[in-house]
């Protein structure tokens, strides 16, 4: 989406909701029944939330895999039939409709299909713009139990290039941006982002929250936020639901940051809309313009890390070329890497 009149400052909403998992749908039909009254849900409490935080509020920000829940066990194939979105599906478009209905950017999480690569399903963050398009759909990176495009590298490639895998929303309310849950701990995520312009990170998550002491995922957002002088808009789940896990596990603590790293609004546990704040555009650009000490990112050297990044054999790419599906392929992926790590006296 090619950048428009710009808004100078916007209010931004983290929504904060419980996750009604639907593991236990017995097939497709009941599944995809759970999700359309989670989409229903999703569309009342959203129309709520702007009714108080006023018409300025123009990007709200949805939990990790709020439709669903995560798969626990679930064979591949099952999974991707039952619940896995189709990128033009009816899922979508119902929340596009809720897009439209109110004006907004509205940003989650999902598991979705690709017909490029019909034996797996990736975890995709989605923007979908005023207009009821999705104008940004970025595949998480990094996971331990899910496919991603790093599985399938070199095809993934030859379908959608590099920008493709790093994907930057250029849009009126700035140059949005994708990280899904854990990747926050991963800098070069967002790194690569913000070389593409990444004002704005769209943080889906769902995670532990810890309300007296900083957990690694909160120091990392703040960091993340700081080092690429960008806003952090962090939605977790307020629960998960239907599941054995216990349901306040993953909740609470849904947040916005700003390009400083100050925390500029966040709520505790349970479902909340407190997690608002305004996007001050004009003031982030001015800051990232300004000369000094605190402009990091002019301060940037890349070439002296390229070379050890260009190096370093850790985790290995087009591990899933051969279409292999076995969840237990993760798991010894990494101990493989571990062993490997530790022969080459890294770890």
């Amino acid at each position: 989406m090619e950048q428009t009149t710009t808004i100078d400052a916007y209010r931004a909403l983290a929504l904060q909701l419980t996750c009604h998992a639907v593991n236990q749908a017995t097939d497709r039909a009941e599944a995809r029944t759970l999700m359309q009254q989670a989409i229903d849900r999703i569309g009342a409490q959203i129309a709520a939330s702007l009714a108080f935080i006023g018409t300025d509020c123009r990007l709200v920000v949805l939990p990790e895999y709020l439709l669903t829940g995560f798969p626990l066990g679930e064979p591949f194939a099952v999974w991707a039939d039952k619940v896995c979105l189709e990128m033009a599906g009816a899922e979508y478009e119902a929340l596009g409709q809720i897009a439209q209905k109110h004006r907004i950017f509205l940003a989650g999480n999902a598991y979705e299909l690709d017909l490029h690569f019909p034996k797996l399903y990736f975890q995709t963050c989605f923007v979908i713009a005023p207009n009821g398009n999705v104008v940004l759909r970025y595949r998480r990176l990094n996971s331990m139990f899910a496919p991603t495009p790093h599985d399938v590298w070199d095809q993934y490639l030859d379908h959608y290039g590099l920008d493709g895998v790093f994907p930057v929303a250029k849009t009126e309310i700035g140059n949005l941006a994708a990280l899904a849950s854990d990747e926050i701990l991963f800098p070069e995520v967002a790194r690569c982002l913000m070389m593409r312009g990444a004002e704005v990170f769209l943080h889906s998550t769902s995670e532990v929250y810890g309300s007296k002491e900083r957990s690694p995922k909160d120091i990392a957002k703040i960091s993340r936020a700081v080092e690429n002088m960008a806003y952090v808009v962090s939605a977790n789940t307020a629960g998960i639901a239907q599941i054995p896990i216990p349901i306040a596990s993953a909740d609470g603590g849904s947040k916005i940051i700003d390009y400083r790293g100050l925390v500029l609004t966040e709520t505790a546990t349970g479902e909340s809309m407190a997690a608002f704040a305004e996007i001050d555009l004009a003031a982030l650009r001015r800051y990232r313009r300004r000369p000094g000490l605190t402009n990091l990112l002019s301060r940037q050297r890349f070439e002296l890390y390229a070379e050890s990044y260009r190096q370093a054999q850790f985790y290995p790419a087009n591990t899933m070329l051969n279409g292999e599906v076995d969840r237990q392929h993760f798991l010894r992926t990494q101990q493989q890497t571990i062993a490997q790590l530790a022969d080459s006296d890294v770890i």
